[in-house]
């Protein structure tokens, strides 16, 4: 099979749903404020977050690894009037691009950021969360894994990011963050208490169903 997957992409993003003015804008200034972009959800992925959030319905979402804010506010899009996202961002500088486009976005009443250390901040967390986000430090997924599965309700979903490692899973010689994010989808793989599927969908989404 011979194919660009980079036109294969431009194509994906050519026939899905345009985002809206402040997801457009939240892109924009992430690229211009920040040092690493492409961490951001981004288009594609942002719409396929806002889809499974609608199709989920879930009362209580959370995201590790807030970032600029672009899936935060993919996935509340889809929580009902009651509903509410927890998300955790560990750099305080990307407090005030969060907070701007939460504000254009009108859902400071869904979403409640936390700054700090995701780690000492998840335990002192009381809900039963039905959706939670992963996309914090790639060499602890596997510790936030062991950290969030009691968090999350029986036959609720865990998204992880990245998983793919811009295809290096695959390469035979790994460097430590490959090995490391093959070594936590093999734990996933493993796991008898979940369902899952790795989706090659940007930098690939492992997306775990808690049995």
């Amino acid at each position: 099979m011979h194919f660009s997957l980079k036109k294969i992409n431009q194509y994906c993003e050519q026939h899905t749903s345009p985002p809206s003015e402040v997801l457009y804008e939240l892109e924009r200034a992430t690229h211009l404020k920040t040092l690493a972009p492409q961490m951001a959800s981004g288009h594609v992925q942002g719409q396929l977050f806002t889809f499974l959030s609608q199709m989920i319905q879930p009362k209580a979402i959370l995201e590790v690894g807030t970032f600029t804010g672009y899936a935060a506010i993919c996935f509340a899009k889809g929580l009902p009037e009651n509903g509410i996202l927890h998300t955790i961002e560990a750099n305080e500088e990307f407090e005030y691009i969060i907070r701007d486009f939460v504000k254009r976005a009108e859902l400071e009443d869904k979403i409640k950021l936390h700054l700090g250390d995701a780690k000492a901040i998840i335990p002192t967390l009381e809900i039963q969360f039905d959706l939670i986000f992963l996309d914090a430090a790639k060499r602890e997924y596997a510790q936030y894994y062991d950290l969030l599965f009691d968090k999350l309700k029986t036959g609720g979903f865990l998204l992880v990011d990245n998983v793919l490692w811009d295809g290096k899973v695959v390469e035979e010689k790994k460097n430590t963050d490959t090995r490391v994010l093959d070594e936590f989808n093999k734990k996933v793989q493993a796991d008898e208490r979940v369902e899952n599927v790795l989706l090659p969908i940007r930098d690939g989404i492992m997306m775990i169903r808690k049995k």
